[in-house]
């Protein structure tokens, strides 16, 4: 090579109590490559690039950066080599604006408003809908990850490390940042890209890193790979293929009718005459990109927003517009939050203590918790989703994000719900476990349970709705069948646009 590999990892080790994340990993990426780092979850990916960016120290090894050794010490002095990272969990700090998280990153020669601007012009050029003056705490998870995109890229990295960057975008501007980042390999930078979508990895990178149980198992081109045989290298099998069938629905359970609701947020989106039903036995998808409402949509579902006019939203006949969330559930709803950590779970608190979110069967007489029930529900659920934790007295914090979302989605299907909302059921979960958690969705559908999923991810939609909406400005399109979606039309549609190519269609669909 004329040129010095630009990051070359030997022998890196990283161990924590009961586990070893990384074990003896080697990794050289070249100049102005896309380097794919490939593995399911828990396979110690994460670690090694907080390793890389100084975010964790290892125990054993070294690193090279442009081939001279270096020891990061923290994320300061890795952004001054000309590393940066967008994490899969986001560092922004909530009470401060998208420009001020951005800024704290930055040389402090640029003035906050210099940063505002460059922001804006990165947003602009790269399809990525930002605004610089918003307080982190009012964007979605969707937008947060907009965020640290930009923020990245705003430093001119000589090295781009990249976890699960496409989560939330439409089909139309994956292509687009797959375009930008191509640019970027050459003029010179490296991108390491962690994705569970094995199309992207085929399509964007040409080399690729496999790792299972915290090792490196191999190495591979992707482009002259396929889907199965990645799956094969990264999981050793390839996953269970759903078994399509169709749905019988039968009586409606949920049955939104013209649901308008101002935003609780200044920066939020307002929900305008949503109009919505989801039947026994069926699954009804909601596309769009994060950010236009679906939040707030949720919000309203959940009962976390009890502001919805009375009549507008009804569960199984019951108006339940103003109900609590504890109520609802008693009625058969349950929910599972995009965010994990927080929302879904408690992260300090053991697996066990977790399924008091929405097992209120473990409380006995005078409120007495049974303890011993809710360990064996926990092992259940971690035997059953084939969940990595060290037991259920394990804290949801010390999971992957893959196997918390695994254990949360697990918690809320055992309860046998009447009615389950899932907010992005796969986001960042590897194939195997997609597959696992999708198919356990279709046996609930089966059973009768009505189901509404709201994803970004297309391929998953398509995969387990009968149905597809799409949310765009706080507005529902038609509903579509799955047989007549295509990701082109369904991509048209995130940008609001059913309602002027679609009118005709729309109206014939309001007549069926």
């Amino acid at each position: 090579m004329s040129h010095p590999p630009r990051l070359q990892l030997t022998q890196i080790t990283k161990r924590y109590p009961g586990v070893v994340a990384n074990d003896n990993v080697s990794l050289t990426v070249a100049p102005g490559t896309v380097h794919a780092v490939l593995g399911e979850n828990g396979a110690g990916k994460s670690t090694l690039m907080k390793i890389i960016y100084g975010a964790v120290k290892p125990d054993d090894g070294a690193l090279l950066f442009n081939g001279k050794p270096v020891h990061i010490r923290n994320p300061q002095e890795a952004r001054a080599l000309g590393i940066s990272m967008v994490f899969q969990h986001f560092s922004l700090f909530d009470t401060l604006t998208v420009a001020e998280n951005v800024w704290l990153g930055l040389d402090k020669s640029l003035s906050l408003q210099e940063v505002s601007e460059s922001i804006s012009l990165k947003a602009k050029a790269y399809g990525l809908d930002v605004d610089p003056n918003r307080p982190v705490h009012s964007l979605s998870v969707g937008e947060m990850q907009r965020v640290e995109i930009i923020r990245a890229l705003l430093t001119s990295p000589q090295l781009l490390i990249l976890d699960e960057p496409t989560s939330v975008l439409t089909p139309q501007a994956v292509d687009k940042l797959f375009v930008v980042l191509r640019q970027l390999a050459d003029e010179g930078c490296s991108i390491l890209y962690i994705s569970h979508k094995l199309h992207e990895i085929r399509a964007l990178c040409q080399a690729c890193t496999v790792m299972r149980g915290g090792r490196v198992t191999g190495e591979c081109d992707p482009r002259q790979e396929s889907n199965a045989s990645l799956s094969r290298l990264m999981i050793g099998a390839e996953p269970p293929a759903l078994q399509a069938r169709a749905c019988a629905p039968g009586a409606t359970v949920l049955d939104v009718r013209g649901l308008d609701l101002p935003s609780a947020d200044p920066f939020g989106t307002a929900l305008q005459g949503i109009d919505l039903q989801v039947k026994a036995g069926e699954v009804v998808g909601i596309a769009g990109v994060s950010g236009n409402g679906q939040g707030e949509l949720l919000y309203a579902l959940s009962g976390e927003n009890p502001r919805s006019p009375a009549g507008s939203i009804c569960l199984d006949g019951q108006d339940v517009s103003r109900m609590a969330p504890g109520r609802r559930r008693k009625l058969g709803l349950h929910f599972v939050p995009e965010e994990r950590l927080g929302r879904g779970a408690v992260p300090t608190l053991s697996l066990a203590q977790n399924l008091l979110l929405s097992r209120r069967d473990a409380i006995g007489p005078l409120g007495w918790l049974k303890l011993g029930a809710l360990q064996q529900q926990a092992r259940d659920i971690i035997a059953r989703y084939q969940v990595k934790a060290n037991g259920p007295d394990a804290a949801a914090k010390s999971l992957s994000g893959g196997n918390l979302q695994k254990f949360i989605v697990g918690r809320e299907i055992e309860a046998q719900p009447k009615l389950l909302i899932v907010s992005q059921p796969t986001w960042g979960v590897d194939v195997g476990a997609a597959a696992q958690i999708r198919g356990e969705i279709l046996a609930l559908r089966d059973a009768g349970c009505a189901v509404l999923v709201v994803s970004e991810e297309l391929d998953e939609l398509f995969e387990i709705s009968d149905r597809l909406h799409v949310i765009a400005k706080g507005r529902l399109s038609p509903p579509v069948m799955r047989a007549q979606a295509t990701v082109e039309r369904i991509g048209e549609w995130m940008s609001g646009l059913w309602q002027v190519p679609e009118r005709r269609e729309e109206g014939a669909h309001a007549q069926a």
